[in-house]
């Protein structure tokens, strides 16, 4: 799966990009949304649940005896840390994986169940993107998610978090910074936090975390657990004691090994004389002999394929080994190119995700992976430990097939919208293991198109920090591998300079349009629609720097060079025209961007349907534009065809129509037009409400505009009525402490002058 040439030479990765930069909208098809962002139920269904956890180990013991007291620990108001802990017996020396996650679990469930909590928000904290997204998702749950950046949403939900009278508990599963945590600490007196980490420094030290140590099992504590695990013949308990003292009591390699017990009727002393033999046996290369809890996982591995003959159990786990072992969504797994993979020698084997499905299934069996067969899509969960041990011995030629194969199976598997949601944060974390794990395996004459869609998500999930530092990667990789010339090259830093832009580092975003444009000039003419479009948008990232001048001459050239090479009516140049208008606008030049702004509306109406997405934004710009010159009247009447077209094709209750009405009422206020002013926000208040409920932050803020105009237009009692219900209702559904809410009460100060009442 590589990108095909597109137009002189580009790729079809660098065509995604010009096409971006110029802003192309399609020719048809429904307008899109710049009304209110992630509309919720009216209500929220308590208690509330998100985020993907872990299932419950078969045998799950809650461990009193190696870690007392947890449950007791996590209190309202309290954080704890489980971090790894050496082993009280056998084996004092080694901490193995002793299970802290699955204790996480255990506390988050039986707190669940109890009812202990109204929330529970399970988050992957391996980086700072699985955390936005994490929050993103349980505030999407409370009805909270609105705000188009991941930052913004994450503060909304932590002011929430804050101020809540409902008991919650937030889990951070597998913390490996604490920086990644900064500005990000979930705190409130109702609430509990459980972190489990890699190591102790990996915890923040400035929250009063309570750091807990979880070591291996105790003896009594592991053949509790055997006992628990090997109840259908009793006499499989025949030597317990003795396996467990030869496993260092580790519970991953307990886990393993009661999976082969109980699969092959075998007693725990035959299984330990079998652990004993092959640590026994000369190491590879004369090194030291492994440890006998390294050595369950490859019987595991062996007996997967005794149970399932033929089937690709050792491929599989190899593929999975690259993946993010907290939780793979199962479709990448089934996907047609894993299973062309897992088909191996056996080329013209048609994909079937049956036999792959099969020999996962087979995997869990013996202990090396976990399944969620209800969830939707399936999940399968494989430790990193044992993912680390896979990559180890498996022969490079191999990984290098599996990671190819799992990059293309991961843009297989990728939703097509929703990329705040679980599946979406899940294949970026995928993506992100890959990459750390494949390296420069994952390239060959071209970008892997897995790291384009993956940045992509990024950015539609509007987490712009961790979508920079994507691209800046990218970029760098790409010109070490591909070389500066690439096209590809040219498209990443095409990606990473619109990023820099997004992230309001304008200096640097000219920088690297300098660099693009001189670059597609020198490769494609000055002429090239890619060429044109690079010079757009530097002109764009030039008026962002502060440098209005030079950004109006970069994009009038480059419309210039687009009408001539392109003619009048190519989408291109309309574009660049369009960012013309916009240049002159922020160059000070109102009424020549006035002038322009008329010509692009009558070139719009001609071309397409009046409610088309490219009309009603010229439009748009245009009315802004007269507003700017004091021209109110010409700027109502703008907006009331807008309004009028957004009714006539969306429906009067349509968020983009309901943000229609409120501008206009905005554009009546501001020529001093009270009457219709109150009455277009009177009705788009009730809009708001009618369709999003009364606590919806687009609901509280019309009200706010009302408020504001109540009090513009003499009739200060009903907007301080007003505020004051508003702010009622905004400290209810989202927090004493949201920026919406103190935004509310600053209004209500400016009306009375009571400016320290709140």
């Amino acid at each position: 799966m590589r990108p095909d040439r597109g137009l002189a030479g580009t790729s079809s990765l660098e065509t995604l990009v010009y096409a971006g930069s110029y802003g192309l909208t399609p020719a048809d098809g429904p307008a899109q949304p710049t009304g209110p962002v992630g509309s919720q139920p009216r209500g929220v269904a308590w208690p509330v649940r998100s985020g993907l956890i872990p299932p419950l180990a078969d045998g799950f013991i809650a461990r009193p005896e190696t870690v007392p007291g947890l449950e007791a620990a996590v209190v309202p108001g309290a954080a704890v840390a489980l971090v790894p802990g050496r082993a009280a017996e056998s084996a004092p020396d080694r901490a193995g994986p002793s299970g802290k996650t699955q204790l996480a679990v255990g506390l988050a469930e039986s707190v669940w169940q109890s009812r202990t909590v109204d929330l529970l928000a399970w988050v992957t904290a391996t980086s700072r993107a699985s955390i936005l997204s994490g929050y993103a998702q349980a505030a999407a749950e409370l009805g909270l998610d609105h705000g188009r950046d991941a930052e913004s949403v994450a503060a909304r939900f932590l002011s929430w978090l804050d101020g809540a009278t409902r008991p919650w508990l937030v889990v951070l599963d597998d913390l490996r910074d604490a920086a990644d945590l900064e500005g990000l600490w979930p705190a409130g007196p109702t609430g509990r936090v459980l972190i489990t980490a890699a190591d102790a420094e990996a915890v923040p030290g400035e929250h009063g975390v309570l750091v807990r140590a979880v070591p291996a099992f105790s003896i009594r504590e592991a053949l509790n657990y055997l006992s628990g695990r090997l109840t259908t013949d009793p006499d499989q308990r025949g030597g317990a004691i003795d396996l467990a003292d030869a496993l260092g009591c580790e519970p991953d390699a307990l886990a393993q090994a009661s999976a082969v017990i109980i699969s092959s009727g075998i007693r725990c002393r035959e299984y330990r004389d079998y652990i004993i033999r092959q640590q026994a046996q000369p190491a590879a290369g004369g090194g030291e002999p492994p440890a006998a809890g390294g050595l369950t996982w490859t019987v595991s591995a062996r007996h997967a394929e005794e149970l399932a003959p033929g089937m690709p159990t050792w491929r599989l786990l190899v593929l999975a080994a690259l993946l993010d072992g907290h939780g793979i969504p199962g479709t990448v797994l089934t996907a047609p190119s894993a299973c062309q993979y897992l088909a191996g020698e056996d080329a013209a084997r048609p994909p079937d995700p049956q036999r792959a499905w099969s020999a996962l299934l087979a995997l869990e069996r013996v202990g090396l992976v976990a399944v969620d067969a209800a969830s939707v899509p399936p999940t399968v969960w494989v430790s990193a430990a044992l993912q680390t041990a896979v990559r180890a011995v498996a022969p490079p030629e191999l990984l290098d097939r599996a990671a190819r194969a799992a990059a293309d199976a991961l843009v297989q598997a990728w939703p097509q919208h929703q990329p705040r949601s679980w599946l979406a944060a899940a294949l970026r974390s995928c993506a992100v293991s890959l990459q750390r794990a494949a390296g420069d395996a994952l390239w060959a004459d071209d970008c892997p198109p897995l790291l384009l869609v993956a940045g992509q998500s990024l950015e539609a999930a509007g987490q712009a920090g961790p979508a920079l530092a994507w691209w800046r990667e990218l970029a760098a990789d790409s010109q070490r591998l591909l070389g500066p010339a690439h096209p590809d090259t040219l498209a990443a830093g095409g990606r990473l300079a619109a990023a820099l832009l997004a992230a309001g580092r304008a200096d640097q975003a000219v920088t690297w349009y300098v660099w693009l444009h001189s670059s597609r000039a020198s490769m494609l003419g000055p002429d090239h629609p890619a060429t044109i479009a690079a010079q757009v948008s530097l002109g764009r990232a030039l008026s962002a720097a502060g440098q209005p001048g030079e950004a109006l001459a970069a994009v009038e050239e480059a419309a210039a060079r687009s009408e001539r090479a392109c003619g009048p009516g190519d989408a291109g140049t309309v574009a660049a025209r369009e960012e013309y208008a916009a240049a002159l606008l922020a160059a000070g030049k109102t009424a020549e961007a006035i002038r322009l702004y008329k010509r692009l509306l009558a070139d719009r109406e001609r071309l397409h349907r009046p409610g088309h997405p490219g009309t009603v934004a010229v439009r748009l710009r245009l009315a802004g534009a007269l507003l700017a010159a004091g021209k109110a009247k010409d700027a109502i009447a703008q907006h009331k065809t807008v309004l009028a077209d957004r009714e006539q094709a969306l429906g009067p209750d349509h968020p983009d129509t309901l943000a229609a009405r409120a501008a206009l009422g905005a554009a009546c206020d501001a020529a001093g037009q009270m009457g219709a002013a109150l009455q277009l926000y009177q009705e788009a208040c009730a809009g708001y409400e009618r369709v999003f409920g009364d606590g919806h932050p687009g609901t509280l803020a019309c009200r706010a505009d009302l408020a504001r105009a109540y009090a513009a237009a003499g009739q200060a009692g009903e907007a301080v009525m007003l505020l004051r219900g508003t702010i009622a209702r905004s400290e209810q559904a989202l927090s004493s402490g949201d920026p919406l809410t103190r935004s509310l009460r600053q209004a209500l100060a400016e009306i009375t002058g009571e400016m320290t009442a709140w």
